[in-house]
């Protein structure tokens, strides 16, 4: 299988746009499209990339299926020793074995294939032939003595996952046997490692038996393989000797009704698994089926480049489908954060609108600040008044800022995807109260500092005093229509073109508080939302990768 250099750049650059995908907001098809994301990134770094760059490499055989139905067995008798625990309970259930010919161990000792898992391997062990005659040595079963960890991908289920390694002399060179957890296993890491490993098979070997050959999850994958088009293989394992006719003309049927009818298909009896050997294994002509079809897939040279190729294009092709899937996803996402933002923009710039419309109607000088105002100078002080208005026009801007959030909670409401950002549920709190009020008296710092300076800047010798210029100038500027008569007061003191300019300056000074106050609330709002960093620029970045890739091709 001859690839060009320029399909496999164009399928890591597609893998590199896979991998920065992110679907951080939970929305109805996000979780489909979050699994669609993590298998194109198995497929790709396990299997895809892998196999083009080496061609020569031996097939890998990925043996699954459901929970007790006969995986490890059926390995260690295709095998011809115990290599893989068997068992539902065993405690290597996370940890799959991988079985090769010892002239193909550096394949997989490395990090060509499932990078994410910590390469071990074990002592040499004696391997004993079919007839029970020693034949050579090689690594068999025992303690972990040597560890090589990989460098993470961040597609692989689990950072202390670990792949053990065996070899074997009865396997040809060529092929290897991946021996996977359930695919139905009660943990949830090891039903994710069995989907990751069935990825990154030439070979997907499913085994099912007489009584769980119907079930859903079995096919389920099932079906997903029809889809990628890869080479499969069932085993019907466990069949009673007096239905077996019957369960496989009906499990023949079933397949046939998937569009698998075309599978080749394998059947084992019932037996006890210690059956002429006390070794826990099959007897070989139980399984000399199977395994004569695996060394023809290995050895025969049209076979070999039949399956590579088939699960290879299989791969590929399912792309044109997967591809857009997930940059739709990517879309909806964009376009939830955009409505989730945009209603955090809208009720922040409808309460900022509503703001400007109170201070024109003069509702900051309103309460106790309205009673100040009434009683100056003869029963309040300027700073008195000062003080008034500050707290008037904090309450003012808190509740503005609590009407905009719950303009933010009642629109988020109806959004499923506020869930990754708290639901609007962004009330304001004591901290909010907190920097809104020293918000307020940094403006009156500001304000009095201008007022400060307008008075040193005059010319005449009875300046007025600037606490009492400073509070004049925020009457007007805050009390509207209601504190007319502060503008004349001011213009008595400043003259009216000296009031004028300070007037003009202090109008600029509050709109530039008042906006920042809002605006800084508001991108607090915003702030989880961005945090999560959903752009449109992955959408178009899928798509181009997948035209490059489909030009090359």
């Amino acid at each position: 299988m001859e690839v060009r250099p320029q399909l496999i750049d164009a399928l890591s650059a597609l893998r590199d746009r896979v991998a920065a995908v992110r679907l951080p907001l939970p929305l109805p098809g996000a979780p489909r499209a979050r699994r669609t994301r993590d298998e194109l990134l198995a497929q790709l770094d396990d299997y895809l990339v892998p196999r083009l760059k080496d061609p020569d490499a031996p097939l890998l055989v990925v043996v699954g299926g459901s929970t007790g139905a006969g995986k490890s067995t059926l390995v260690n008798s295709l095998v011809g020793r115990r290599v893989s625990e068997a068992g539902v309970l065993r405690p290597t259930t996370r940890t799959p074995v991988l079985v090769c010919h010892p002239d193909d161990h550096h394949w997989f000792a490395g990090m060509r294939v499932l990078p994410y898992l910590t390469r071990v391997w074990l002592p040499q062990q004696e391997e004993t032939a079919a007839g029970g005659a020693p034949t050579r040595t090689v690594p068999g079963a025992g303690a972990a003595v040597g560890v090589g960890s990989g460098v993470g991908t961040g597609s692989g289920p689990a950072e202390d996952c670990a792949l053990r390694i065996e070899t074997s002399a009865t396997l040809p060179p060529g092929i290897a046997l991946l021996d996977a957890p359930d695919v139905d296993s009660l943990v949830v890491e090891n039903r994710m490692l069995a989907a990751e490993l069935i990825c990154a098979a030439d070979i997907w070997i499913m085994v099912t038996t007489a009584s769980r050959y119907a079930d859903a999850v079995p096919w389920h994958l099932l079906r997903t393989a029809k889809e990628y088009d890869a080479m499969l293989v069932t085993v019907l394992d466990r069949v009673p000797h007096q239905v077996i006719n019957e369960v496989s003309r009906q499990y023949a049927a079933l397949l046939t009704k998937a569009g698998l009818g075309h599978v080749p298909r394998f059947t084992i009896p019932e037996l006890p698994e210690s059956a002429g050997r006390g070794s826990g294994l099959l007897p070989d002509s139980a399984v000399v089926a199977l395994r004569e079809w695996l060394v023809h897939r290995a050895l025969d040279p049209a076979a070999r480049q039949q399956t590579v190729v088939r699960t290879a294009a299989g791969v590929i092709d399912s792309l044109n489908a997967r591809m857009p899937e997930l940059a739709g996803a990517v879309a909806a996402q964009y376009a939830a954060a955009l409505r989730l933002s945009g209603a955090v923009e809208e009720a922040y710039a409808l309460e900022a609108e509503r703001v400007r419309k109170q201070l024109a109607r003069g509702a900051v000088l309103a309460g106790d600040a309205r009673t100040r105002w009434r009683g100056y100078p003869r029963d309040s002080s300027a700073g008195e008044l000062l003080d008034a208005l500050a707290e008037s026009l904090t309450a003012l801007l808190q509740c503005a800022v609590a009407a905009a959030d719950e303009r933010v909670q009642e629109a988020w409401r109806r959004e499923p995807a506020s869930g990754a950002v708290g639901g609007g549920h962004t009330a304001a709190d004591r901290e909010c109260a907190e920097r809104i009020g020293m918000a307020v008296r940094r403006w009156r710092r500001v304000l009095e500092e201008l007022a400060e300076e307008a008075v040193r800047g005059m010319e005449r010798s009875a300046a007025p005093d600037a606490e009492t210029v400073a509070a004049l100038l925020a009457a007007s500027l805050l009390g509207g229509r209601r504190a007319r008569a502060a503008g004349e007061r001011l213009a008595e003191r400043m003259g009216a073109h000296g009031a004028l300019g300070l007037r003009d300056k202090g109008s600029e000074l509050v709109r530039t508080y008042i906006e920042r106050v809002l605006l800084d609330e508001r991108d607090r709002r915003l702030a989880p939302l961005d945090a999560l960093e959903v752009t449109p620029e992955p959408q178009a970045e899928l798509i181009a990768a997948l035209s490059v890739l489909q030009k090359e091709r």
